[in-house]
């Protein structure tokens, strides 16, 4: 399949330059030297090429072969992918840790998908059918969640000639020929696709279904549509990946692509060791039956670290194929975006703004594009949600990577270094942050939450733009200063972060909420603030609402009730009512 295409003639750390180059083309999957460790051409130039290498390039000298595949990047798709750990080429980390030992040799070279198993196949199709690109071909149960859609390859049509009978095949079987006008084509279960090409989809549609995290400060003050896009920006020790594993562990997606794109080492190994581990409340089975890890830490060739985006947006490009929602985790872009920052140095181009290159709000807006609701080419619905965590220097967030990501996304989750030295988590700011899919998935959370769900959100961000300037004020006199209306409502903001916002990833009852347990403890605070505004303005004291009892109650219901026993919530709903109108009939009937 290889043959020698060019000479290398310098090298440059990941970056190899060739001459006496022929029969080469721009991102063709290319072998450099003995080791024939992989690589992919990133610049053309007469007859030389400049090639970005995915292993280290220790050792390697000019004189050494270059070898052509004629092909672009590109990854294996096919049964076996949920549950795989993957380094940023879809390298299967642990065949290669079985068969090698803890290292990755280079120039290693292993299917991304296994050759032996044998999958159980149902066919979907029979002998004389027309099928064309994206048409399901038959199934296959790979996990107990997931039942994976064998796909006819997009941009292959005609009609089926042959199809196997239901039984179990390898991935490398041909399960079916397909003739087309050019001739017979087999088709296997498994097939490649270019990492940087978009997969065809018939159309796209509007993203009006919120994605559920469970995570209380997400779904109800700044949620995401299923096909949206996030940012999460924070400085160092905000909680960035906190934030995208609580999301990849409880978010209601179909199948999650968790990208660990340049982070430390021991953060992604608490993801594999943590995962295997957990249970999705949902269906009660292992968060892996429904999960692909890409591990490609800091201390990973920097040339695989920008190719692992497109490989984590490619796989879940495929599962959308399928109709499925998927979920993908890029911890975090910044890293990515500091791999290309190097790459182009070294291939010695003109720098932008803090040394980045002159491309990368391209390169952003072709990952965050990627995402979204659509009708797959089988008629399906699925779609993808893109959450990218960004890592600014210093919490800086006016830096360009930041800036650059604002553009291109709908839903930002600001991370504050204040809450998370105050071991407030999720550390989102109720200030900084905002999602612009309000709009789009209201009319879900009125059906399925509360019709006053608009409502109550709105009003209690407004309490809490109001309690964040009346802090300005307690900060030069003090709260006593102020009158009890205003005390109330610092009493009540501090009441909904601290009972609300603030969410323990320790607790079993805490760590996820549904919908109506959501809801009913948004209402029941901002009903108190109500209530208690009506008492206070009829002569109450806000001493007298502290030391109620239901009070108390309130703040450690996130505790107290399960997700299932949400009609204890409404039971202490109806006992704040009755104390608060028990409370303003007695100073109404002293003031008459």
């Amino acid at each position: 399949m290889y043959k020698v295409i060019g000479i290398v003639d310098r090298v440059l750390g990941p970056v190899v330059h060739a001459r006496d180059v022929v029969h080469a083309q721009m991102l063709e999957l290319v072998e450099v030297g003995e080791e024939r460790l992989i690589g992919e051409i990133v610049k053309l130039q007469g007859n030389r090429i400049s090639i970005q290498v995915y292993e280290d390039t220790t050792g390697l000298a000019p004189g050494a072969s270059v070898y052509g595949s004629g092909m672009p990047l590109s990854v294996e798709l096919g049964p076996g992918l949920i549950g795989s750990i993957y380094d940023g080429v879809q390298r299967p980390l642990e065949t290669i840790k079985h068969r090698a030992g803890q290292f990755i040799p280079r120039g290693i070279k292993l299917p991304s998908l296994d050759r032996e198993r044998r999958w159980p196949f149902t066919p979907a199709v029979r002998q004389k059918d027309a099928v064309s690109g994206g048409q399901i071909l038959g199934t296959v149960p790979e996990t107990q969640r997931i039942l994976h859609k064998i796909l006819i390859p997009p941009g292959l049509s005609g009609s089926i000639v042959d199809i196997k009978p239901e039984g179990e095949y390898t991935v490398d079987t041909e399960i079916a020929v397909v003739r087309t006008a050019q001739g017979d084509r087999p088709v296997r279960m498994f097939h490649p696709w270019p990492v940087r090409r978009g997969r065809p989809i018939k159309a796209r549609l509007p993203s009006d279904t919120p994605l559920i995290t469970g995570q209380r400060v997400i779904d109800t003050l700044f949620p995401v549509a299923k096909g949206g896009t996030v940012a999460v920006p924070g400085g160092f020790g905000t909680g960035k990946t906190m934030v995208e594993h609580q999301v990849a562990k409880w978010s209601d997606a179909d199948v999650v692509v968790y990208i660990g794109c340049g982070e430390r080492g021991n953060e992604m190994t608490d993801v594999l060791q943590e995962f295997p581990h957990l249970i999705d409340p949902r269906s009660g089975r292992p968060l892996m039956e429904r999960t692909v890890l890409i591990a490609n830490t800091s201390n990973m060739p920097v040339a695989a670290r920008e190719a692992s985006i497109y490989t984590g947006i490619t796989l879940a490009e495929y599962f959308r194929d399928q109709g499925y929602h998927v979920a993908i985790m890029a911890d975090s872009t910044s890293r990515w975006a500091e791999a290309l920052r190097e790459l182009s140095g070294r291939m010695e181009e003109m720098p932008a703004e803090e040394g980045f290159p002159a491309y990368l709000p391209t390169r952003l807006a072709e990952f965050y594009e990627r995402a979204g609701m659509v009708e797959t080419l089988a008629g399906e619905k699925g779609s993808i949600t893109i959450i990218g965590a960004v890592s600014p220097p210093g919490g800086d967030f006016s830096e360009p990577v930041t800036q650059h990501t604002k553009r291109f996304i709908r839903a930002f989750w600001a991370l504050d270094r204040d809450l998370a030295n105050a071991r407030h988590y999720p550390a989102i700011s109720w200030l900084d942050s905002y999602s612009e899919y309000i709009d789009d998935v209201t009319p879900w959370w009125t059906r399925e939450g509360d019709p006053e769900w608009p409502r109550f959100r709105h009003e209690i961000l407004d309490l809490l733009q109001k309690e964040s300037r009346l802090q300005q004020v307690v900060k030069l006199v003090g709260a006593d200063v102020l009158p009890d209306t205003q005390r109330l409502i610092l009493e009540v903001c501090s009441l909904f972060k601290n009972t609300f916002l603030q969410q323990s990833a320790f607790d079993k009852v805490d760590m996820y909420s549904t919908v109506p347990k959501q809801v009913k403890m948004l209402k029941i605070i901002v009903m108190f603030y109500r209530w208690g505004l009506d008492a206070i303005q009829k002569g109450a004291t806000l001493l007298k609402l502290r030391k109620m009892k239901v009070v108390s109650d309130i703040m450690r219901m996130k505790f107290s009730v399960a997700n299932e026993e949400t009609e204890k919530l409404d039971a202490l709903a109806g006992r704040l009512e009755r104390e608060m109108r028990r409370l303003g009939e007695i100073y109404d009937i002293s003031e008459k």
